[in-house]
Order: C-alpha cells, then sequence, then structure tokens
C-alpha cells in the first residue's frame, strides 16, 4: 500500500495535476491533502497557474482518493466548491501494524504540542511551513512535512510525500522527478 501526501495547493490546477498523474502511476490507496486547498491566502502573492475553480474540479472528479484537513486559508466559501468534506482539523490513517498518521495543516498543532494530543505509534504529518521535514522530534516521535507542491519556500524545490508500506520509507519526493528522493 502507498500513501502519497501534499499540501499547500493553493488554488494551482498544474501541480495538482502533476500529482494525479503521479498518482495514476503509483496508484496510492490514498492521497492525504494537508490544507490550503483552493486559496491562495493574503501573506502569499497570488501564483502563477492560479485556478481554484480547476482545482475544485479536479478535486471533486477524483473524490476517493483523497483525505482532507483544513489549512488556516481554507474557508466555508472553500468547502462550497467542494463535494467532500475538507474543514476537519485533523484525520488519521492507521496502518495494520498500528501505525498512525496523525493529518493536520500545523497551525494549530506542530511538533511543540503533539504529544499532548497522541500517544503511542504514531506519526505527525503536516504542512503549513511550505518547507520539508522528515526527522525524529526531540521527544521521539516523527514529524513530516511534506512541503509544498505549489508555493515553496526557503530556497526548497515543489514537493510531495509518499510512504510504502512494503519497504516501511516514508520519504520526501521531488514533483518534476517523483522518483527522486529528495533530503532536505
Amino acid at each position: 500500500m502507498k500513501i502519497m501526501f501534499i499540501s499547500d495547493i493553493h488554488g494551482v490546477d498544474s501541480t495538482l495535476e502533476k500529482v494525479l498523474e503521479i498518482a495514476g502511476e503509483i496508484s496510492p490507496a490514498k492521497i492525504a491533502v494537508l490544507g490550503d486547498v483552493l486559496y491562495h491566502g493574503p501573506r502569499n502573492g497570488v501564483p502563477e497557474f492560479y485556478n481554484p475553480q480547476k482545482v475544485a474540479e479536479l478535486l471533486n472528479s477524483n473524490k476517493k482518493q483523497f483525505v482532507v484537513v483544513r489549512g488556516n486559508c481554507d474557508t466555508e466559501v472553500d468547502q462550497m466548491m467542494l463535494s467532500f468534506p475538507i474543514l476537519a482539523r485533523s484525520a488519521h490513517i492507521m496502518l495494520e501494524d498500528g501505525t498512525v498518521f496523525f493529518l493536520t495543516h500545523g497551525h494549530i498543532w506542530d511538533e511543540s504540542n503533539f504529544e499532548k494530543i497522541f500517544d503511542g505509534n504514531a506519526i505527525l504529518v503536516h504542512g503549513h511551513t511550505h518547507i520539508p521535514v522528515n526527522k525524529l522530534s526531540e521527544k521521539g516521535f516523527r514529524v513530516f512535512n511534506p512541503g509544498s507542491i505549489s508555493l515553496p519556500k526557503g530556497g526548497h524545490p515543489r514537493t510531495f510525500g509518499l510512504y510504502d508500506s512494503e519497504t516501511k520509507e516514508l520519504t520526501i519526493r521531488l514533483l518534476d522527478d517523483w522518483k527522486t528522493i529528495y533530503n532536505p
């Protein structure tokens, strides 16, 4: 089983199309979207290729693939354009071995307060910063941020995350060459 992790689409249809192309090749069981789906947000400039209507169309036509959590730029107006829920502050995906991917955007729960809400074999998966991270926290849990597929920050390229249950690998991949593992 494979799970893709993407974050911070911010209304850019071309990068979501690339994700769907990659998903067509690797057939993930789910694509976890970690918030900031349609709107670019007031702190960001309007992204090149900004087309939230097309992003909504692409998401709606593939809705069975997605599990989505609310980002700080997602609102009830955005929900009105989508035919599946996007306003939950968190969600989780549980693996057969008991591992839990705790999905959130990162503006409410992050590395500093995660241990207060989850015990056990959990991995904190969030977006928000637009900066890819794959590390063990000082408190012993894994922190995973796939970066942004549309508006990367800190000089990083466009990236997404991939979990493969056969190899037990959780990796960050380049959007342009999804086979290449990116180690920030």
